[in-house]
């Protein structure tokens, strides 16, 4: 059993053969412990004090990430499961695109470690807010749990996407997306 990101990289390529996305779903193994990784509101992910210096770690570990229903979140692989910090998100969506207009466009975002999601059932966009200040803190979910919080540039370019619908008869601000609205505020 290993805290050694390197070591950790390694089981997992191996147990994933190759896949695009590792079998999460199918790896059940105990708890080995508290890993000393955190991952900062601004996406640094910082193991024993010191940012991951490696890339490639950072997006492989974005793969075994896990948030369960104590609302913590873990590193996964087959054999070995460590609980990791994360003070916001542990992802962020950057970019945003938009292909086609209306109820049927498509709305794109690219995370901090070069995924590109599409807005829909798969990935649902939900605008909550931040209890201490209220501010919006707009999310689209990846998977097993995990949320990429949309960072203010990407926030703005979803707000030029907005379009006001009326829902139970009061008026209610949105965006499309494979066909679905997603609420991101009260209009009016």
């Amino acid at each position: 059993m290993s805290q050694n990101p390197e070591d950790l990289a390694k089981q997992v390529q191996q147990a994933a053969n190759n896949l695009n996305q590792p079998p999460l779903d199918k790896w059940r193994p105990e708890l080995s412990g508290d890993m000393d990784l955190r991952i900062s509101r601004d996406g640094q992910w910082i193991h024993k004090g010191q940012p991951l210096g490696r890339e490639a770690i950072v997006q492989l570990f974005s793969t075994i990430l896990r948030r369960e229903e104590d609302g913590q979140y873990y590193l996964v692989t087959p054999v070995e499961k460590w609980r990791i910090q994360v003070e916001d998100t542990p992802l962020l969506a950057h970019s945003l695109t938009v292909e086609g207009s209306g109820e049927q466009q498509i709305i794109k975002l690219t995370t901090n470690v070069g995924e590109t999601l599409e807005v829909g059932k798969e990935h649902p966009l939900e605008v909550g807010s931040y209890e201490d200040t209220k501010q919006p803190r707009p999310v689209i979910g990846v998977r097993h749990g995990v949320v990429a919080r949309l960072v203010t540039a990407a926030y703005y370019d979803l707000a030029e996407h907005v379009v006001e619908q009326t829902m139970g008869g009061e008026p209610v601000l949105g965006v499309y997306s494979h066909g679905n609205f997603y609420k991101i505020g009260k209009g009016g």
